[in-house]
């Protein structure tokens, strides 16, 4: 599920989910893909989300850990050089504002406390390496929100 199509279903009204702002916009944005998420997976299906769900937007998804959901929280991380590198490919934004976004982005996710061994350092991965590791990680069970996080 990749959450960023959420944020293009908002037309009117709509804040850049980057500026300070946003933050109650966000938080409904990420309720309704975790409601989407939740129904796939009462629907029996294994559900994949794939997005920006920083450590302070976890309350939601303790919340469904609480309701039985299994979630596992894996954090994709690259060195600030290697984010850099693959920014300049988004056509987002200027080149300038990329930059500027996604050093804070890069920022705000170094020194993540207890969520740091969440963390899977794809700098030097492949694609094809990256889902060979995540697809281990959430076998091993190893990354596990729980209901005290």
């Amino acid at each position: 599920m990749h959450t960023d199509d959420f944020y293009h279903y908002i037309l009117k009204g709509a804040i850049p989910p980057f500026l300070p702002e946003s933050e109650e916009q966000n938080l409904i944005v990420i309720e309704a893909f975790l409601e989407a998420a939740k129904r796939f997976a009462r629907g029996g299906f294994d559900v994949i989300v794939d997005g920006v769900v920083g450590p302070w937007f976890l309350e939601p998804w303790i919340k469904a850990v609480q309701d039985s959901y299994e979630v596992h929280y894996l954090i994709l991380r690259a060195s600030k050089e290697e984010t850099l590198k693959r920014a300049i490919n988004r056509s987002k934004l200027s080149e300038d504002s990329n930059f500027e976004l996604v050093e804070k982005m890069w920022e705000q996710f170094t020194n993540l406390g207890h969520y740091e061994s969440n963390i899977i350092d794809t700098t030097a991965q492949s694609i094809e390496q990256s889902i060979s590791t995540i697809k281990a990680v959430i076998e091993k069970k190893s990354s596990l929100l729980k209901s005290t996080d």
